[in-house]
Protein backbone atom coordinates (compact mmCIF):
# COMPACT_ATOMS: atom_id res chain seq x y z
CA UNK A 1 0.00 0.00 0.00
CA UNK A 2 1.43 3.38 -0.94
CA UNK A 3 1.34 6.49 1.21
CA UNK A 4 -1.05 9.19 0.07
CA UNK A 5 -0.77 12.87 0.86
CA UNK A 6 -3.76 14.67 2.37
CA UNK A 7 -3.76 17.09 -0.57
CA UNK A 8 -4.47 14.21 -2.96
CA UNK A 9 -7.64 13.14 -1.10
CA UNK A 10 -10.83 14.78 -2.29
CA UNK A 11 -13.75 14.75 0.13
CA UNK A 12 -17.26 14.86 -1.25
CA UNK A 13 -19.62 17.56 0.00
CA UNK A 14 -21.44 16.41 3.13
CA UNK A 15 -24.86 14.90 2.55
CA UNK A 16 -27.97 16.34 4.16
CA UNK A 17 -28.09 13.40 6.60
CA UNK A 18 -24.46 14.01 7.62
CA UNK A 19 -25.19 17.70 8.20
CA UNK A 20 -28.27 16.81 10.28
CA UNK A 21 -26.25 14.30 12.30
CA UNK A 22 -23.59 16.92 13.05
CA UNK A 23 -26.24 19.49 14.07
CA UNK A 24 -27.99 16.89 16.27
CA UNK A 25 -24.66 15.97 17.87
CA UNK A 26 -23.91 19.60 18.63
CA UNK A 27 -27.40 20.07 20.10
CA UNK A 28 -26.87 17.02 22.33
CA UNK A 29 -23.46 18.32 23.42
CA UNK A 30 -25.03 21.66 24.32
CA UNK A 31 -27.81 19.96 26.30
CA UNK A 32 -25.30 17.76 28.14
CA UNK A 33 -23.11 20.79 28.86
CA UNK A 34 -26.07 22.60 30.43
CA UNK A 35 -26.96 19.53 32.53
CA UNK A 36 -23.37 18.76 33.56
CA UNK A 37 -23.26 20.97 36.69
CA UNK A 38 -26.42 19.27 37.99
CA UNK A 39 -24.97 15.85 37.18
CA UNK A 40 -21.67 16.60 38.94
CA UNK A 41 -23.58 17.91 41.99
CA UNK A 42 -25.51 14.64 42.05
CA UNK A 43 -22.29 12.60 41.72
CA UNK A 44 -20.64 14.65 44.50
CA UNK A 45 -23.64 14.07 46.77
CA UNK A 46 -23.58 10.34 46.15
CA UNK A 47 -19.83 10.14 46.75
CA UNK A 48 -19.62 12.42 49.81
CA UNK A 49 -19.44 9.44 52.21
CA UNK A 50 -16.34 8.21 50.33
CA UNK A 51 -14.29 11.37 50.74
CA UNK A 52 -11.92 10.69 53.57
CA UNK A 53 -10.87 13.22 56.18
CA UNK A 54 -7.40 13.38 57.75
CA UNK A 55 -8.67 11.26 60.67
CA UNK A 56 -9.72 8.49 58.27
CA UNK A 57 -6.56 8.20 56.17
CA UNK A 58 -3.05 9.53 55.78
CA UNK A 59 -2.66 13.14 54.55
CA UNK A 60 -1.48 12.41 50.98
CA UNK A 61 -4.40 10.12 50.18
CA UNK A 62 -7.50 11.07 48.22
CA UNK A 63 -10.68 9.67 46.73
CA UNK A 64 -11.80 11.22 43.44
CA UNK A 65 -15.21 10.57 41.90
CA UNK A 66 -15.17 9.31 38.33
CA UNK A 67 -18.87 8.59 37.81
CA UNK A 68 -22.09 7.30 39.31
CA UNK A 69 -24.92 5.78 37.30
CA UNK A 70 -28.31 4.28 38.11
CA UNK A 71 -28.62 0.74 36.72
CA UNK A 72 -31.82 0.77 34.66
CA UNK A 73 -31.87 -3.03 34.39
CA UNK A 74 -31.51 -3.42 38.18
CA UNK A 75 -34.02 -1.04 39.79
CA UNK A 76 -32.82 0.56 43.02
CA UNK A 77 -29.12 -0.16 42.33
CA UNK A 78 -26.32 2.22 41.32
CA UNK A 79 -22.77 1.69 40.05
CA UNK A 80 -20.23 4.22 41.36
CA UNK A 81 -16.61 4.48 40.20
CA UNK A 82 -13.84 6.26 42.14
CA UNK A 83 -10.06 6.66 41.95
CA UNK A 84 -8.30 6.04 45.27
CA UNK A 85 -4.78 7.50 45.43
CA UNK A 86 -2.42 6.62 48.26
CA UNK A 87 0.73 8.62 48.89
CA UNK A 88 3.88 6.81 50.00
CA UNK A 89 2.96 4.84 53.13
CA UNK A 90 -0.70 5.88 52.71
CA UNK A 91 -3.63 3.91 54.06
CA UNK A 92 -7.33 3.94 54.94
CA UNK A 93 -8.73 3.10 58.37
CA UNK A 94 -10.59 -0.20 58.67
CA UNK A 95 -13.98 0.13 57.01
CA UNK A 96 -16.80 -1.65 55.22
CA UNK A 97 -18.73 -0.80 52.10
CA UNK A 98 -22.38 -1.00 51.16
CA UNK A 99 -22.85 -3.42 48.28
CA UNK A 100 -20.09 -5.10 46.29
CA UNK A 101 -16.75 -3.53 45.39
CA UNK A 102 -14.22 -4.51 42.75
CA UNK A 103 -10.82 -2.79 42.92
CA UNK A 104 -8.38 -2.60 39.99
CA UNK A 105 -4.78 -1.47 40.70
CA UNK A 106 -3.52 1.18 38.25
CA UNK A 107 -0.29 2.32 39.95
CA UNK A 108 2.11 0.81 42.48
CA UNK A 109 1.11 -1.96 44.88
CA UNK A 110 -1.79 -2.14 47.33
CA UNK A 111 -1.92 -4.25 50.50
CA UNK A 112 -5.40 -5.51 51.37
CA UNK A 113 -6.97 -7.69 54.05
CA UNK A 114 -10.63 -8.63 54.24
CA UNK A 115 -12.15 -9.97 57.46
CA UNK A 116 -9.95 -12.66 58.97
CA UNK A 117 -8.28 -13.46 55.65
CA UNK A 118 -4.60 -13.07 54.82
CA UNK A 119 -2.93 -9.75 53.98
CA UNK A 120 -2.43 -9.80 50.21
CA UNK A 121 -0.44 -7.49 47.93
CA UNK A 122 -1.83 -6.57 44.50
CA UNK A 123 0.15 -4.93 41.68
CA UNK A 124 -0.72 -3.01 38.53
CA UNK A 125 -3.28 -4.88 36.43
CA UNK A 126 -4.51 -7.04 39.30
CA UNK A 127 -7.87 -6.76 41.00
CA UNK A 128 -9.69 -7.90 44.11
CA UNK A 129 -13.34 -8.21 45.14
CA UNK A 130 -15.06 -7.20 48.38
CA UNK A 131 -18.41 -8.93 49.02
CA UNK A 132 -21.20 -6.85 50.58
CA UNK A 133 -20.69 -6.20 54.30
CA UNK A 134 -17.13 -7.52 54.44
CA UNK A 135 -14.72 -5.74 56.78
CA UNK A 136 -11.73 -4.21 54.97
CA UNK A 137 -9.13 -4.30 57.75
CA UNK A 138 -6.11 -3.29 55.65
CA UNK A 139 -6.18 -1.00 52.62
CA UNK A 140 -2.75 0.55 52.15
CA UNK A 141 0.05 1.49 49.81
CA UNK A 142 2.65 -1.28 50.01
CA UNK A 143 5.45 1.25 49.39
CA UNK A 144 6.84 3.86 51.77
CA UNK A 145 8.48 5.74 48.87
CA UNK A 146 6.18 5.50 45.79
CA UNK A 147 2.50 6.41 45.29
CA UNK A 148 -0.17 3.78 44.57
CA UNK A 149 -3.61 4.02 43.01
CA UNK A 150 -6.68 1.91 42.38
CA UNK A 151 -10.03 2.28 40.66
CA UNK A 152 -12.94 1.05 42.80
CA UNK A 153 -16.27 0.07 41.26
CA UNK A 154 -19.19 -0.08 43.73
CA UNK A 155 -22.56 -1.69 43.06
CA UNK A 156 -24.90 -0.73 45.89
CA UNK A 157 -28.42 0.34 46.76
CA UNK A 158 -29.44 3.78 45.49
CA UNK A 159 -28.69 6.35 48.23
CA UNK A 160 -26.56 3.97 50.36
CA UNK A 161 -23.62 5.30 52.34
CA UNK A 162 -20.83 3.63 50.38
CA UNK A 163 -18.12 3.66 53.06
CA UNK A 164 -18.46 3.29 56.83
CA UNK A 165 -15.28 3.64 58.86
CA UNK A 166 -15.01 1.35 61.88
CA UNK A 167 -14.28 2.55 65.40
Amino acid sequence: MTAMSFAAVQCPAPSRSTTLAVVAGLACALAIGKALPVTMDTVSGVLAPLCATAAESSPLDKVEPIGSYALPNVPGKRVTIVRVSYGPGGFSRPHRHAGSVTAYITKGEIRSQLGGGPVETFGVGQSFFEPPGSTHLVSANASATEPAELIAVFVADEGAQLTTFLE
